[in-house]
């Protein structure tokens, strides 16, 4: 009994190390392998969403930040001196004042006074603070610090994240049905504010002969990137409740969705992500087996 137990294990574990190399021999299943050891490498970065440790709605006026309790911002103690500096909004305008003797630069320059450039504006001003990366990001009329921290809880505690098996089948092809005009189109976050963007057309593909549309919207790299956010019979239960993110790229009217690609916004890991979320126009009503699953308990 106990030979044929050890002759089962060691059957077993031939078949496993087979299909391991079997896998590992198909470029497809090695393009999604190293597609997600890339996905993981940026969200351990120092920078990377794991560390988002803060967003700070402004105020209009002077907004105190530091590590004391009684500052509009509060850092981490031991961050960053008790009261740090100033980020003054008025109107469209967010300036920084740093506080006396604190060192806050911007690209290796020290900084004292000056307007900041935010996310909408191209590259934001990324200011460092100690060990602190903070910059203003504005979503419709309202202004905001984002604060990273590379010793975030987090990021400190991040366990990796589970995936369905890699399905060709989630590979499809789609042509871009456009409309007349790209449409302007108001998106939800989940921090409560909106955002305006285009949408240039239906995505139209088939998943085992049945046909489904997504409306994409235009990626940040252009007309030729496009941007999915979508939810399907498995978010809130396998996956993420908010729904998913895919990017395409299109090229003569049509491109490879790939739902093996599909991953948790930035909210799956963070409280402090302002993640648009889909439109009604993109949930699928089928279950996409593909791609991340819900990371711990969201």
């Amino acid at each position: 009994m106990c030979v044929s137990r050890r002759l089962l294990v060691l059957l077993v574990s031939t078949v496993l190390v087979v299909a391991a190399a079997v896998a590992s021999d198909d470029p497809y299943v090695d393009e999604i392998r190293k597609y997600r050891e890339s996905r993981v490498e940026r969200l351990e970065a120092p920078e990377g969403w794991l560390s988002l440790i803060g967003l700070f709605w402004l105020d209009e006026g002077a907004n105190g930040f530091g590590s004391a309790s009684d500052q509009a911002i509060v850092l981490p103690e031991g961050a960053a001196l008790a009261v740090a500096g100033t980020l003054r909004l008025e109107g469209n305008e967010v300036r920084l004042v740093a506080g006396k003797g604190v060192t806050i630069t911007i690209e290796g320059d020290p900084v004292r006074d000056r307007v900041l450039q935010d996310d909408q504006q191209g590259k934001p001003d990324v200011l460092r603070l100690g060990r602190l990366s903070m910059h203003v990001i504005r979503r419709g009329d309202r202004f905001a610090l984002r604060v990273k921290d590379p010793e975030a809880e987090t990021r400190r505690e991040f366990h990796g994240i589970d995936y369905f098996p890699v399905a060709p089948a989630y590979r499809v092809e789609a042509r871009l049905e456009r409309f007349d005009e790209p449409k302007k189109v108001q998106i939800p976050t989940v921090a409560g504010t909106t955002s305006e963007m285009l949408v240039p057309g239906k995505l139209v593909f088939e998943l085992d002969g049945t046909s489904f549309a997504l409306e994409p919207l235009v990626g940040t790299a252009g007309a030729t990137e496009l941007f999915l956010i979508f939810r399907d019979e498995t978010s809130g239960a396998e996956t993420y409740g908010a729904g998913r993110y895919l990017y395409a790229t299109l090229e003569d009217g049509r491109a490879v969705v790939d739902f093996n690609k599909a991953y948790n916004p930035p909210c799956a890991f963070t409280p402090y992500a302002t993640c648009p979320l889909p439109p009604r126009s993109n949930r699928l009503p089928v279950a996409i087996h593909a791609g991340e699953k819900r990371y711990g308990d969201h």
